[in-house]
């Protein structure tokens, strides 16, 4: 209490001198005299015991005040570790500051390796005035060519030296490659046939499910929108992958790759049955089973089973 009478009379003691300075104060403007003291007196309280939120706050406002923190003035490690983490466009903006480490060869080289994950030169020697942050501009602007017209994209990274004119060379960067438009990209294996079964043989599905080795497939060479002959072709090569990874299985399934191909086709429109909102009556699993054996007759019952509920489970294996 005794305290409490204190602030009271120290109050009207701060009321009383700030009349004297300015003649007058209102109602307000006392108010707020009185609210900065009890607010001054509450940081104090606090501070003792064990909580210093005032001095908490000035040292936040003055680290606010230092700004960002100068990479130059870290260890070269730490600060490629931070850069290595930005974009292409903050990397530019950032070289715009700290110039020696945001155009290291090394942080460009990790852009175009974890964008473009393989390319011919690579695996050369690199010519005189080589700089992988203008290979990393080049690479860009030939997958935008790329997803305009695939035969000038391909072209230009050949005339710049990115690609070797092989098949095998087009089918690594295209399968190491996620920026290409995947419609242009179906386009472009529908006419080169040759890279397309180059880009096949890169797939391994060695110990996988069918249904999820058929989605990894699509997810890579997407599938035509409707049936026709190059849907059978990439099936057909499908099923022949399929085999040569898994030989054992399909010596313990007895399944050949023609079965296989059935196999794949059964699944693709199961897939379409079950996903589809416009049929009302979805095929059952004792209707899978009977079509698919019916076509292939020397596969078992429990096998296709496990197909039709992965297929209901996790969805279209093509989509």
């Amino acid at each position: 209490m005794g305290q409490g009478l204190w602030r009271v009379a120290r109050n009207q003691h701060l009321q009383q001198e700030a009349y004297g300075e300015t003649g007058y104060l209102s109602r307000e403007q006392s108010r707020r005299v009185a609210s900065s003291n009890i607010s001054h007196t509450s940081h104090r309280k606090q501070a003792q015991g064990g909580i210093d939120i005032y001095h908490l706050l000035k040292a936040r406002k003055s680290k606010e005040q230092e700004g960002f923190i100068n990479l130059e003035m870290l260890p070269p490690e730490l600060s490629f570790t931070i850069l290595s983490y930005l974009n292409a466009t903050d990397l530019c903006l950032a070289s715009c500051v700290w110039q020696d480490l945001a155009n290291d060869e090394l942080l460009w080289q990790g852009l175009c390796k974890s964008t473009w994950g393989h390319c011919s030169i690579y695996n050369k020697n690199p010519p005189l005035g080589f700089s992988f942050r203008k290979l990393y501009m080049q690479l860009d602007e030939g997958s935008l060519t790329f997803n305009a017209n695939p035969e000038e994209g391909v072209s230009y990274f050949m005339s710049k030296g990115i690609l070797d004119d092989s098949p095998k060379e087009i089918a690594k960067f295209i399968f190491c490659t996620r920026t290409l438009n995947w419609k242009k990209l179906r386009i472009y294996l529908d006419e080169r046939r040759d890279v397309l079964d180059d880009l096949v043989t890169l797939h391994n599905f060695r110990n996988q499910f069918l249904p999820n080795a058929l989605r990894e497939f699509f997810r890579h060479i997407h599938a035509p929108e409707e049936r026709g002959e190059y849907l059978e072709t990439l099936i057909t090569k499908f099923s022949h992958r399929f085999c040569a990874c898994n030989p054992d299985l399909m010596r313990e399934l007895g399944l050949s790759p023609d079965a296989v191909y059935v196999l794949c086709y059964s699944l693709i429109l199961l897939s379409i049955d079950l996903t589809s909102p416009h049929v009302k009556n979805k095929m059952s699993k004792r209707e899978f089973i009977r079509n698919t054996r019916r076509a292939a007759q020397n596969i078992s019952e429990d096998f296709v089973g496990h197909l039709y509920d992965n297929i209901y489970l996790i969805g279209h294996v093509a989509a």
